[in-house]
């Protein structure tokens, strides 16, 4: 069951005019108790970021404020619950507060970190990876594989890979 929690369980990291901004769809246990965003056991997002050329090294997840010197931002569909998605209920999903925050922030790409959240905010019942048709104001979408270690079976680096030669294009 997931743990319903208010306020936010961690804060975003937003700024204006980011490159990019992950967005997953909830926080997990392990992110939650230590107070670090993508911090589970196995969960690929930090070694990938720096595999794929985002990060000069790799980042601790407790460095997770240090990105937005490197133009990258963090959030989440679902700010007040935390666990896997299959714990998730949609009574925490708040497409509407993400796309507010995408407007008045406005990065040039909101790389979502899974299917789910991509599939909650743009009210789709299948998405596929890579860029989206569908953008918020000058803001590109793009959906990523997600680097739970939950999700082994669905990983695949390429999209990854492909988003951060969109991020070092300056791509929009």
């Amino acid at each position: 069951m997931a743990t319903i929690t208010r306020p936010y369980i961690l804060p975003d990291l937003l700024a204006p005019g980011l490159s990019v901004v992950f967005c997953g769809s909830a926080v997990g246990a392990v992110s939650a108790r230590v107070g670090a965003p993508y911090a589970g056991p196995g969960n690929k997002f930090w070694p990938t970021l720096h595999a794929v050329g985002l990060t000069p090294r790799r980042f601790r997840p407790d460095e997770w404020r240090e990105l937005l010197a490197l133009g990258i931002g963090l959030t989440d569909l679902n700010k007040t619950q935390s666990g896997s998605d299959a714990q998730l209920t949609p009574d925490g999903d708040d497409a509407a507060s993400l796309a507010r925050k995408i407007e008045r922030f406005q990065p040039r790409i909101v790389a979502f970190t899974a299917k789910r959240p991509a599939s909650v905010f743009l009210a789709q019942r299948s998405v596929a990876y890579g860029m989206q048709e569908r953008r918020v104001g000058g803001t590109a979408l793009y959906v990523l594989p997600s680097p739970s270690g939950r999700a082994g079976a669905f990983w695949d680096e390429r999209p990854w890979r492909a988003l951060a030669r969109l991020v070092r294009d300056g791509a929009r």
